[in-house]
């Protein structure tokens, strides 16, 4: 935890100065805050763990320790997820951290430097906010839940967005978007939110939040309701009381 604490301290230290920022795409950005918080948490695991192998959103794929095998640990790292806001001084941002052993998320932390919120998971060992114990709404009913979306970069791409989009207005209570995937995730963790859904995100975004909800009750699938695969795009997140009604909605 410790770690995304100093990543969200060199975020907030070089919010509002004159960043450098660049593209990695037509409307996906990079700041140099992105790139020294990743380089703090690289460097603090590859230290600690030099054998794991991490997966980081601006440094790809890589082994810390090129000669060591391969190992059944990776690390998967998002240093500042809410890139577009933290740009434009939008205070909804974070750093999110997770573990995988063989294919199975088993840490995960989440951490919003502006509110000074940690979310952190460990499998078997339920999740927290801030040390204390959070679990999922107790909302059973699409029509009074409060949801959460982001927009893809490719969302000119992916035809179904503005439909389900639409449907979930029109069935839900609400639905926010806020511009960082993570965080959503946690918020459905700690039940601000009930539900989430999202097609074309990466590893880096949803690792931690997965097992943020599933240690805090909720459940996490595919738009199918299949076990969820990090590497592919869709998410579908809930606290499993809705999750069907949503599933209905992304399925018609």
């Amino acid at each position: 935890m410790q770690m995304a604490r100093d990543a969200g301290r060199i975020l907030i230290e070089r919010q509002g100065r004159n960043l450098q920022i660049s593209s990695k795409g037509d409307i996906n950005l990079v700041t140099e805050a992105d790139l020294a918080a990743e380089n703090l948490i690289i460097e603090r695991i590859s230290s600690y763990y030099p054998r794991h192998a991490i997966l980081a959103e601006e440094s790809g794929a890589s082994i810390v320790n090129e000669t060591a095998p391969t190992s059944e640990w990776k690390w998967i790292i998002d240093p500042l997820d809410g890139t577009t806001n933290y740009a434009h001084g939008y205070p909804c941002f974070c750093v999110s951290i997770a573990a995988e052993r063989n294919g199975r998320i088993e840490l995960g932390v989440v951490y919003d430097p502006v509110r000074e919120e940690m979310f952190a998971a460990e499998r078997g060992q339920g999740a927290t906010l801030n040390e204390r114990t959070i679990r999922v709404s107790e909302v059973d009913d699409l029509n009074r839940a409060m949801l959460c979306t982001g927009f893809p970069y490719d969302v000119r791409e992916r035809t179904d967005f503005a439909r389900h989009f639409t449907k979930f207005t029109m069935h839900a209570q609400a639905v926010r978007r806020d511009g960082s995937a993570a965080l959503d995730l946690a918020f459905v963790a700690c039940g601000r939110f009930d539900g989430f859904w999202e097609d074309g995100l990466n590893p880096w975004d949803v690792a931690a939040g997965l097992l943020l909800i599933e240690e805090s009750g909720g459940l996490v699938t595919n738009y199918k309701g299949a076990a969820l695969d990090i590497y592919t795009p869709e998410v579908l997140a809930s606290n499993g009381l809705i999750h069907d009604a949503m599933m209905a909605v992304l399925q018609y």
